[in-house]
């Protein structure tokens, strides 16, 4: 078993693949606002303790491989960095001064998977993950 963090009584190895959806999957995440969201996802992880491993921000969703201390619960973690990112797009991108008022940026609930001995092949399909979706959009236009 590797165990590559620990924390005061515990050693670990929780690693999770996890994907969600901007409201209504609206095509938003390119350009100015995914380089935005790298830096501001990989900061809210390190506030919970948590590490993103692999990440991807495709047009209309969002993939992640993070390691999460088992002293979180993976809802803990996804709710926390869904809700302050969507207060920084709100604040920065958007140009609000204050957060969404009854309105929220990503869509409710996500996809979660432990990941164990399948690390490679999650890396891998987070990598290509986009060129994946390109090329299914091109056999839709070929139909």
């Amino acid at each position: 078993m590797k165990c590559n963090s620990s924390l005061c009584h515990t050693k670990w190895d929780c690693k999770y693949h996890i994907v969600w959806i901007p409201k209504y999957r609206r095509k938003v995440l390119f350009g100015k606002l995914r380089n935005y969201l790298g830096d501001v996802f990989h900061k809210l992880a390190a506030q919970r303790e948590s590490k993103i491993l692999e990440g991807h921000l495709c047009v209309d969703h969002v993939h992640m491989y993070i390691a999460i201390p088992p002293k979180y619960a993976v809802s803990q973690v996804v709710g926390y960095i869904k809700g302050k990112s969507a207060i920084h797009i709100a604040r920065e991108v958007q140009g609000r001064a204050k957060g969404f008022a009854g309105q929220s940026f990503w869509a409710r609930g996500y996809y979660v998977t432990t990941v164990g001995r399948d690390e490679k092949v999650i890396r891998e399909y987070i990598r290509k993950q986009e060129h994946e979706d390109k090329r299914i959009e091109q056999l839709k236009f070929r139909l």
